[in-house]
Parts: structure tokens; C-alpha cells; sequence
């Protein structure tokens, strides 16, 4: 049962469905905010929605009305996942607060996204992408000049989806092994902390700390991509080996023995300077040059792409990572692939973008509704099943 909005938790649930879960997505009447966000074809299906909402089917409820709720609650005796991305006086409100839940089905995993841990000052506060981004510390990472900005793509969201996947993942495994199911908070703000501080902790991973937050590596001007003759190379020589080759590529042999640069050490406290050196070195060849010599050398590199290059990319043509489908409403459609493979459960999306309650009816008489109970449903505004507006329409 998913109940989430938005990025964070549809995307969550777009893996855990491209995997082979059975995703219901359970709506408002006006449906989730990205169906109306960006290009689209057809209402309620705009281009954010149709990059998150893959392998699922679509359930319109209005938990404000009681029939509505109601319906909700036979769905819950039946699940295995209930994962929402509401406020939690808000879950609270509408009465499906974990400990209710919990108690209804005790097998049931309730996975809560939260902006915020729930015991701290920030608790119940909404929270966005951007707000969390500045929080956790990335906007200011992200200085250029002297500005503070937000990564340009939706992070903490994106992180926090990867979380959600993983923890629902395992709290399922939990349930194998004993039987029961649990509740699982994902607070946005911790989560982006804890993914910041992997490496930013630094001397401070120590007590008393035995240097400055910060990775120095990461946060120097110097880290970009190289300016080359003709465009820009991205580069990472990292090893003692790629360096004693480096150096001598690029005309510096002398430079193997330095001092500021002859073991990881040295280079980890002179890495500004042994950036701006290596930087200085490349922009005397094109990026062609450059990549068929440090490619021969076994040294990282590539060409940086645009957002434009990466739909022509080569590596994504041979691996099969965009894919085409023809969805019954949107025509032709582009979708990237899930990006791990199994050997022996191949994840399909066989289900492509459900309409807004497509599937509405047909979930409800799982659950084990009457016709009846699921005609007053849609008689008071409770439900709205899109598939059949069709059949009555044709």
C-alpha cells in the first residue's frame, strides 16, 4: 500500500515494483502533484509523473470520507508494505498512525518518510527537497563564488528513495525470519546528514577531533572536470601506480618524487596544488588525445556529457538502459531501465503508468468489497475508477 507523494516515496516504490512487488498507489481524488507536473499528452499524466510511477496500479481514495477509510483498512488485513510520506500529525489525523496499523496486522512492515526524526525540535515539520538539501549541509557545499546553491537535481529525495527501498527490503527479510513486522522511520534531514558526513566527519571522527570537518579532496576548487584544448575531461588518478604513470604522460616526470605528492599521504594534504599541477598538464590536448593515452595507462577518465550526450551514450545503447513501450494512453514512451540485474529474478515493468484509479475497482474487489460497497464508494466521491469511466464512455 503506498501512500507517498511526490519524488521520495514514488520512486521508492517504482523500484520496489520494477522488483516485483505488487505497488498499489493510493490517491486523492486530484491525484499525486508530479501528474501535473511538466509536458504531458494527456491529464494527469505529466512528464514527472511518468519518470516515478511505473509498476504500480492506481487506487483513488478519499481518506477524509469514512467509506473511504474504511476500504483502506480491508486492503491493510491483506498487505505486506504500508509505506506513507505524510507529516505525522497528519497520518495521525486521517487514524492510520503505525501503532494502529501495526496492531490491525501484525505481519505488516510500516515504513513512515518523515522530513524529520521523530523525539527532536524539527519533528512534524514539512520538508522538501530543497529545505533538506540546505539543512544537511549540501547547499553550502555547493558554493560557487562565495553562493551557496542547491544541487541541480533532486537529491535529498532521491537519496531518501534509495533508503526507503533498502529498509523496506530488509524489514521484509526481519519478517521472514521471525514472523512479525515492524515500524520503519526514514527522516529526510538524518538521512542526507548520515550520506554527508560519510566523508565530511573527517578529524572529526575522532575524539578529541584530529582535524577539520570537511574532505578536503572533495571540497577544493581544483576538483572539477580539466579544461582541455577542445571541451573537458574528467580524470581521477587516485593510486600511487596511476600517478608514477600520470606524471610522466603529461610531461612531468619529475613530479613522481616530489614530496607534496609521493604517497597518498602527501598527496591527501597537498591535493589542491596536486590538482591545479594535473589541471595545468591537461589542457595542452584535446579531450580525444587525452583519454586514448590515460585509457592506455588504466587511469579513470572519460568525456563530461550533457544531459543530451547521455541519451546517445554508448555504454547505455549496449547495456539496454533506455527502454521504449507503447503505454495504452501516452503512446510511445522512453524509460530508463532499473540499473542492477539479477541473475535469476529479472525485474520487468510490466505495468506501465496507471491512469489516475485505472485500477480502482478492480483492487477494491480484491480486498473482498461487494459490488455494492464499491458503487457507493464511487457514488459518494470516495473512489473514482478510471477504467471504467472508459467503458461507460466507449
Amino acid at each position: 500500500m503506498d501512500l507517498t507523494s511526490v519524488v521520495a516515496g514514488p520512486l521508492a516504490t517504482q523500484m520496489l515494483g520494477d522488483m516485483g512487488a505488487d505497488v498499489i498507489k493510493i490517491e486523492a481524488p486530484e491525484g499525486d502533484a508530479p501528474r501535473h507536473t511538466g509536458p504531458a499528452r494527456s491529464p494527469n499524466m505529466a512528464a514527472l509523473y511518468m519518470g516515478l510511477n511505473r509498476s504500480k496500479r492506481s487506487l483513488v481514495l478519499d481518506l477524509k470520507k469514512p467509506a473511504a477509510a474504511d476500504a483502506l483498512w480491508r486492503l491493510i488485513d491483506g498487505a505486506d508494505v504500508f509505506v506513507h510520506s505524510m507529516r505525522p500529525q497528519k497520518i495521525d489525523r486521517l487514524g492510520f498512525a503505525h501503532q494502529p496499523v501495526c496492531e490491525r496486522n501484525p505481519r505488516l512492515v510500516y515504513a513512515a518518510l518523515h522530513g524529520y526524526r521523530d523525539g527532536g525540535p524539527y519533528s512534524g515539520q514539512p520538508a522538501y527537497d530543497d529545505v533538506i538539501q540546505g539543512q544537511s549541509g549540501i547547499a553550502a557545499l555547493m558554493s560557487v563564488g562565495g553562493e551557496p546553491r542547491y544541487a541541480p537535481t533532486i537529491l535529498a529525495d532521491k537519496i531518501s528513495a534509495l533508503a526507503i527501498s533498502n529498509a523496506i527490503s530488509a524489514a521484509l527479510f526481519a519478517r521472514e525470519k521471525t514472523g512479525c513486522g515492524q515500524f520503519v522511520e526514514i527522516p529526510m534531514f538524518e538521512q542526507l546528514v548520515w550520506f554527508v558526513l560519510a566523508e565530511h566527519l573527517f578529524g572529526h571522527n575522532f575524539v578529541p577531533p584530529l582535524g577539520a570537518l570537511g574532505y578536503t579532496r572533495v571540497t577544493g576548487a581544483w576538483r572539477r572536470p580539466y579544461k582541455t584544448k577542445d571541451g573537458y575531461l574528467c580524470m581521477m588518478a587516485y593510486t600511487e601506480r596511476h600517478w608514477r604513470k600520470f606524471w610522466p604522460a603529461v610531461g612531468r616526470p619529475e613530479l613522481c618524487d616530489d614530496p607534496r605528492f609521493n604517497s597518498i599521504a602527501a598527496r591527501s594534504h597537498n591535493v589542491v596544488a596536486l590538482y591545479e599541477l594535473a589541471g595545468s598538464c591537461l589542457a595542452e590536448k584535446t579531450t580525444d588525445e587525452w583519454i586514448a593515452l590515460l585509457r592506455g595507462l588504466e587511469i579513470p577518465c572519460a568525456r563530461m556529457a550533457s544531459l543530451d550526450d547521455l541519451l546517445s551514450d554508448p555504454q547505455l545503447a549496449a547495456s539496454g538502459f533506455f527502454k521504449h513501450a507503447r503505454h495504452p494512453t501516452e503512446g510511445e514512451i522512453l524509460y530508463t531501465d532499473l540499473p542492477v540485474r539479477f541473475s535469476a529474478t529479472k525485474p520487468l515493468a510490466e505495468r506501465l503508468q496507471p491512469r489516475l484509479g485505472e485500477h480502482s475497482f478492480e483492487v477494491l474487489r480484491e480486498a473482498g468489497l461487494s459490488e455494492s460497497e464499491i458503487k457507493a464508494l464511487a457514488a459518494s466521491g470516495a473512489t473514482v475508477d478510471a477504467a471504467a469511466k472508459v467503458q461507460a464512455a466507449e
